[in-house]
């Protein structure tokens, strides 16, 4: 039998049943990860007229996701402090069967608006999720054990990425765009019922009060920061008055939510956590590579059936080396930490997803598809070797009963950072293609050159409807996209370098004893 450590802080029955614990909170983490992978296949069907889809413009995807992803973002911070307070299996509950519920009325989302809502509502489940599942595995697992344990669940999120997208490409194959969203529903019902027959419950003894401004602050300044990056992507010009009025208005109110949190006794976000520069280097790296990497995937999808014609099941497949390189390195990236240190691993991660964002920008519509696959791999390896170390140090710079805290900061930035990156460089995207196919669609009816500039499908459904004399654009858009998707790839690649950057100055380098939980506070001390 398996006994808990001298002087342990885990009570005797959780501690033998951690392992089986953590496999239940990488269920629960697997639907939220599954849902953003699954729909990255599912973007073009959505994206078709209907009956087949529901005929979703490039912004209204855009909005799809990232829905998602600011309810997600923005609710974070409370969920997190919710857990601290009420206690993390319940909250961990509660959010579950929101997100079920979600998915379920997305499936059956008759319009694209009505799809955008019900993500708004998935996000919100996902919010009480994702940093509770962290928060109660840094509280049933000791320190020794957490960078091991944090690895198998930072390769849970691998195994999504993998299970995600064949899954979405098998269910289209044989169902409608919805029950990519449905199948959602009884993993959700096993995770509830392995969840109350397992989990133990768990709070901090001194929980912070709620800030309710703080939310509402940071929920409008990021919609709106996130509206106008995607309105000037739309219209093809950042210097629209009201793109930049909106822009300037979420930045305005950005920089409110921060100054408010600074003067409040109870803040969703202790602005003092950033005095370390360990602490802050660890959150910006995870923001910047999940800038580049969301915007990236956003795009691929789009190469791989509209350029090159693959199947959403064979566009699944062909991610399987992205995800197949965060399971098997996710776990053992910890033993390259304590051989070679924090800085000069995740700083080796950033700098192979920068080559390899910048090697999409190789691509051609005839160029061997083993390439891509290789780059994939080599995506994937970069990843897990970011995420698992700095995991490690944001989850450890803050005490154990601040372990929602910490969860939510590391996972709002990383949200906060994918949404900016769809919205980004979706919209460097979206304008590059506009003036690549611009003077092409000069033949069409004036009602239709708008629509069909917006992307690749718009083009591609206009040239559909027009029959053979649409052919003539098939070509064009092709190349206009990939034109596009070059300049996007190099803007990911330039934000990835960035990233490399920030955390070669300041991560901690190699100790002597990195198995030592008392060198690695001091480590994290040092960046104060």
């Amino acid at each position: 039998m398996t006994t808990a450590v001298p002087d342990s802080r885990v009570p005797e029955a959780v501690h033998r049943r951690r392992w089986a614990i953590l496999g239940v909170l990488m269920l629960s983490l697997l639907i939220v990860v599954l849902d953003n992978s699954i729909l990255n296949v599912a973007i073009k069907t959505i994206s078709t007229p209907a009956p087949t889809g529901l005929g979703a413009t490039q912004s209204e995807l855009e909005w799809a996701i990232n829905a998602y992803t600011l309810v997600f973002a923005g609710l974070l911070f409370t969920a997190g402090l919710l857990g601290d307070r009420l206690g993390r299996k319940k909250v961990l509950l509660g959010g579950l069967a929101v997100f079920g519920i979600g998915s379920a009325l997305a499936a059956f989302s008759g319009s694209p608006t009505e799809l955008i809502i019900f993500r708004a509502v998935m996000g919100l489940g996902a919010a009480f999720v994702m940093p509770a599942t962290l928060a109660v595995l840094m509280n049933v697992f000791e320190r020794e054990e957490q960078p091991k344990a944090i690895g198998i669940w930072a390769g849970g999120v691998g195994l999504a990425i993998a299970i995600g997208p064949i899954t979405g490409g098998v269910l289209l194959a044989h169902f409608w765009w919805g029950s990519v969203f449905l199948i959602n529903v009884p993993i959700v019902l096993l995770a509830l019922g392995l969840m109350l027959w397992l989990v133990p419950d768990s709070r901090d003894p001194r929980p912070g009060r709620i800030d309710p401004g703080g939310v509402v602050l940071s929920v409008i300044g990021l919609v709106l920061l996130v509206y106008g990056i995607i309105k000037g992507g739309q219209l093809a010009d950042f210097t629209d008055p009201q793109v930049l009025a909106t822009i300037g208005a979420g930045l305005a109110v950005l920089v409110g939510f921060v100054l408010f949190e600074k003067r409040s006794d109870h803040p969703s976000i202790d602005v003092t956590y950033f005095k370390n520069k360990v602490f802050s280097a660890a959150i910006a790296a995870i923001a910047l590579v999940f800038f580049a990497l969301m915007g990236v995937t956003f795009f691929s999808v789009f190469y791989t059936q509209s350029v090159r014609g693959y199947s959403p099941l064979q566009t699944g497949l062909l991610m399987l080396p992205l995800a197949a390189a965060q399971m098997i390195f996710s776990p053992r990236a910890r033993l390259i930490v304590e051989r070679f240190g924090n800085r000069a691993t995740t700083t080796a991660g950033m700098a192979l997803i920068a080559a390899m964002l910048a090697a999409f920008a190789t691509l051609d519509a005839d160029t061997p598809i083993w390439i891509l696959e290789v780059i994939f791999f080599l995506m994937g390896t970069g990843m897990a070797h970011i995420m698992t170390p700095t995991s490690v140090v944001i989850m450890q710079a803050l005490p154990r009963e601040k372990a929602g805290s910490a969860s939510a900061l590391s996972n709002t930035f990383r949200q906060v950072g994918g949404a900016l990156g769809i919205a980004v460089l979706g919209s460097v995207l979206s304008t590059a293609y506009r003036n690549s196919i611009e003077d092409k669609l000069g033949l069409l009816p004036a009602n239709l050159r708008h629509t069909a500039g917006e992307s690749i499908e718009a083009t591609l459904g206009v040239a559909g409807r027009l029959g053979p004399r649409g052919d003539a654009l098939v070509g064009p858009a092709n190349d206009a996209f990939l034109h596009a998707m070059h300049l996007t790839a190099l803007w990911g690649a330039g934000v990835a370098v960035v990233g490399a950057v920030v955390v070669a100055l300041y991560l901690p380098g190699k100790t002597a004893s990195p198995q030592s939980g008392k060198e690695e506070q001091e480590l994290v001390k040092a960046g104060e």
